[in-house]
């Protein structure tokens, strides 16, 4: 923005509109940011920025279809866009956020950062949520109103550099950060009891009128909370020949909390934890580098226990080892890892509800695996990105846990480049995984899928080009997730999108 280059600009926006293959929904998205950057001498920096973010989604629901009736058989939909949404419900976000950071440069090799974050986040939302209830009354829904507006703000220090010791020299990393959020909601329902009647094939058609979603009251409908955070951390790279080279170092938490959350007291009081990580990285030769890592875990929860307490801290152990490299003269990147990691206290859902909070109850849980992934190019034009993921999670009593997990996944990307029309390029995407089910009922499962894409695109000059994409071209049913438990959502059908771009 001026001739020396000593105040630079970039501003963008951006907006998306559009409906989904699910019924009733659609999704609105715009984006506004600029950021300024100013050299204020040679050794300092300052970038200031601002961006506004509205995110605005119609036939929103909370949580997905229903997998199973109220005898626990499991539902199966002719449709795959269906949905509970209705045409009343919505979700909308808005975020704003703006920071400055200033950048120091010592001399030296060393160099400082200061960075100030604030964000404003407000939603306005109606939600409708149906499940299986009993003989009776087969299907019980959960309509709500609800706003909620959070201000979180931000901060960081941090210098870092090289020093010498025994005769090399060395990376140290020293910092401090600080977070504040401020969190107000409410919920509006149809009644004291939220529940009431629903019925399946009404709520799938969108024919559910909209409920006066008026009750509310300060005791169980009510949220308002602080949060904050602050921690001092450490780390160093020492090297102790060309090859052998160590990072060690720990970062110190306090937490905070207080307020009340939905009926529940937000108590949470964290001092002076210490969670340190470790690892050592060792050059075999210029192509492959052996390395082995320790990292402990520590992270404090918010759900609620039965009894209305907010859960303990997650706590656990990370352990990985592996070997990284390069092939065809340093044209592709591949990898090679081992991990375990131990876990207690983790937030699981119980399925019940305290007032309008969901319950929750720590477990424990063991996982390994291995980690294998190629990415560059195999010959002329001939782009790779690839991987292989195997992960098994059991409970402390050895049993297989957290079954909607895959046990093995595969991910892969080719793109080739014609050598006679250089400027056209095609492609393919396959992935793959293994089954997976519900921990608790096996009838609750996805079978084994992959799926396959393809693309080509043209560049017509240096300003235009054009692409197209075959998205799922098998036209393969499945469904995306069983995190969710009892719901859930079918992935998208054979779609095809085209799309042209200029750049200047």
């Amino acid at each position: 923005m001026t001739d020396s280059g000593n105040v630079r600009g970039r501003f963008i926006y951006a907006n998306e509109v559009g409906d989904s293959y699910l019924d009733r929904y659609s999704h609105e998205q715009n984006v506004l940011s600029g950021m300024l950057a100013f050299d204020l001498t040679d050794a300092d920096t300052l970038t200031v920025g601002f961006s506004d973010n509205k995110s605005n989604s119609n036939g929103s629901s909370w949580g997905g279809l229903p997998l199973t009736d109220y005898n626990g058989e499991p539902i199966h939909y002719s449709r795959r866009g269906s949905n509970i949404g209705q045409d009343w419900s919505y979700w909308d976000v808005h975020t704003q956020r703006a920071f400055a950071e200033l950048t120091h440069d010592f001399g030296d090799g060393w160099k400082g950062k200061l960075n100030v974050t604030a964000v404003e986040q407000n939603q306005q939302a109606n939600m409708y949520y149906l499940m299986a209830y009993d003989e009776d009354t087969p299907w019980m829904a959960d309509p709500s109103h609800s706003h909620s507006s959070e201000k979180q703000l931000l901060g960081e220090a941090q210098v870092s550099g090289p020093f010498s010791l025994g005769g090399r020299q060395h990376d140290l990393t020293l910092g401090v950060d600080y977070g504040r959020s401020r969190h107000h909601d409410r919920g509006w329902y149809n009644s004291e009891d939220e529940m009431m009647p629903a019925d399946l094939e009404e709520t799938l058609g969108g024919h559910v009128p909209k409920p006066s979603l008026t009750y509310t009251n300060d005791s169980n409908e009510f949220a308002d909370f602080t949060d904050r955070q602050k921690s001092v951390y450490a780390g160093t790279r020492f090297n102790f020949t060309d090859r052998l080279h160590w990072i060690v170092g720990a970062r110190m938490l306090s937490v905070d909390s207080d307020g009340s959350d939905y009926g529940s007291a937000r108590d949470v009081r964290i001092h002076g934890k210490v969670t340190p990580y470790t690892g050592v990285v060792y050059d075999l030769n210029d192509q492959y580098s052996l390395y082995a890592s320790y990292t402990k875990i520590f992270n404090p929860q918010y759900v609620i226990d039965a009894q209305g307490k907010v859960l303990d801290p997650l706590e656990g152990h990370s352990y990985e080892t592996g070997i990284k490299g390069s092939l065809l003269d340093d044209q592709l990147s591949v990898s090679a890892a081992l991990f375990k990691t131990e876990q207690e206290n983790v937030a699981e859902a119980t399925g019940d509800m305290l007032g309008s909070q969901y319950i929750y109850e720590g477990e424990d849980f063991k996982s390994r695996g291995v980690e294998l992934e190629a990415s560059g190019q195999l010959a002329p034009g001939l782009q790779l990105q690839g991987g292989y993921t195997y992960v098994h999670i059991e409970d402390p009593d050895g049993h297989e846990a957290r079954q909607y997990v895959p046990t093995h996944s595969v991910r892969s990307s080719l793109t080739y480049q014609l050598p006679g029309l250089p400027q056209a390029k095609v492609g393919t995407r396959v992935s793959w995984q293994s089954a997976i089910q519900l921990d608790d009922d096996s009838r609750i499962r996805q079978n084994a899928y992959a799926l396959v894409d393809l693309m080509a695109s043209y560049d017509i000059d240096k300003h235009w080009s054009t692409s197209l994409n075959l998205n799922n071209v098998t036209n393969r049913k499945y469904l995306m997730s069983l995190y969710s438990g009892g719901s859930g959502f079918y992935g998208a059908s054979r779609n095809v999108t085209a799309a042209v771009s200029y750049n200047f």
